[in-house]
């Protein structure tokens, strides 16, 4: 009998696990939206508000580089927790009044150096809390989730800057947060880490690399991150493009990758999951080629509707990528995933800004676009079905658990 999205919560765990994240997908879209019109309204830069909303995915890499080994070998609640915890003391930070730019910079930076590790911890906790055969259906359903909470959080952000100002909107966002931390702390059991040994960088870079020298798992990995990333940063100038309707913008987006995750991962059968996932990863990119000729809101809104429905090619990947997977090393490949994406997410919206601030809004846009396009088309030799072989795990990774 098929899984549906109502039996995950009878899994014990599921539903604390479900609200915390939740929460902080909401918290963190609050606070992104809040600081993009705060820096935008300080600077009227379109690099430093893209910047704000999606520079702390910068220090993703750092995190990767040197504390993903961490996600298998600390007690995933403390864990999980302590991270929430700090973000939420690191969101009220940013909402002190009159603080430096490079302080809000600075703190950005410490937050993306912890979410590094958070990722890692959640979704290695996932594969613990879910019976395997259910891991991308409950992928999915918090893919969902981000969607609708997306969509809420950002008409929830637009209304508090409006009502409260943005430092209001960081405070509410800050106790989301810290109301996460306590769903961790009161919902979950406490559990060993999934692996023996001490974090460390040198273990961190061992395990990457063997991660990474796979050629299926390197080839999904490039694929997840570079066009995903490219197309984020096409989002992070809506605030540039059109501050009026930024908020709707994001809605959009969010709504249509709601869509795409709904139907991906509840109801593709898993033959046409292997032939959609190319077709997808094209529509993520093509319908912001027509920013190229500047249009109003309307049809802005329904080209990025459109292609954010082809964000689900990510998550038939990850599937993908979780049946590649050396034994015990599920949280330090799931962050490297994360971090990786986000990193990207953090250059191209660099890049953008910088094309922007150079070009105009709308070419910068449109030339990430057909960027996506062509790294797509270049990948997929590399991902046909064929190519992507599934080995028995290994559990030859150092300090793993035999």
């Amino acid at each position: 009998m098929p899984r549906t999205y109502r039996s995950l919560s009878a899994v014990p765990e599921f539903s604390p696990f479900f609200a915390a994240a939740a929460l902080r997908v909401g918290a963190s879209t609050v606070s992104g939206l809040a600081l993009g019109v705060l820096v935008y309204e300080r600077t009227r830069s379109p690099l430093l508000s893209a910047l704000s909303m999606f520079g702390p995915s910068f220090a993703q890499v750092a995190g990767a580089t040197v504390l993903l080994s961490a996600a298998d070998r600390l007690p995933p609640r403390a864990a999980l927790g302590g991270l929430a915890a700090l973000a939420g003391l690191g969101t009220l930070l940013l909402a002190v009044p009159g603080l430096p730019l490079w302080a809000v910079f600075a703190v950005l930076l410490g937050q993306g150096l912890a979410d590094s590790l958070a990722g890692g911890v959640r979704y290695g906790l996932l594969t613990e809390i879910l019976p395997p055969g259910d891991y991308l259906l409950g992928r999915s359903l918090l893919a969902v989730c981000a969607g609708a909470v997306q969509i809420a959080g950002f008409a929830l952000g637009g209304v508090l800057v409006a009502a409260l100002s943005p430092r209001g909107a960081l405070l509410t966002a800050a106790c989301l947060t810290l109301a996460a931390a306590l769903t961790v702390r009161l919902g979950l059991r406490r559990r060993p880490p999934r692996t023996t040994g001490r974090p460390s960088p040198g273990e961190t870079w061992r395990t990457n690399v063997t991660l990474f020298s796979h050629p299926a798992r390197r080839t999904l990995y490039l694929a997840m991150w570079v066009p995903n990333g490219l197309i984020v940063g096409c989002e992070s100038l809506f605030v540039p493009y059109d501050p009026a309707h930024a908020g709707l913008l994001f809605g959009c987006a969010a709504a249509g990758m709601l869509v795409g995750d709904t139907l991906a991962g509840r109801y593709l059968p898993a033959a046409w999951r292997a032939r959609l996932a190319a077709p997808l990863r094209l529509l993520l990119a093509v319908p912001y080629l027509l920013f190229a000729l500047e249009p109003g809101p309307v049809v802005a809104m329904a080209a990025v509707t459109l292609a954010s429905v082809g964000y689900s090619a990510g998550l038939l990947m990850q599937e993908r990528l979780v049946a590649l997977l050396p034994d015990g090393t599920q949280g330090q490949a799931l962050g490297l995933h994360s971090a990786g994406m986000l990193t990207m997410q953090g250059v191209c919206a660099a890049l953008a800004g910088t094309l922007a601030q150079y070009t105009s809004v709308a070419a910068a846009i449109a030339v990430l676009a057909v960027a996506s396009v062509a790294v797509t088309l270049l990948l997929e030799p590399g991902l046909r079905t064929s190519r992507l072989r599934i080995h028995p795990p290994s559990s030859s990774v150092r300090g793993t658990a035999q």
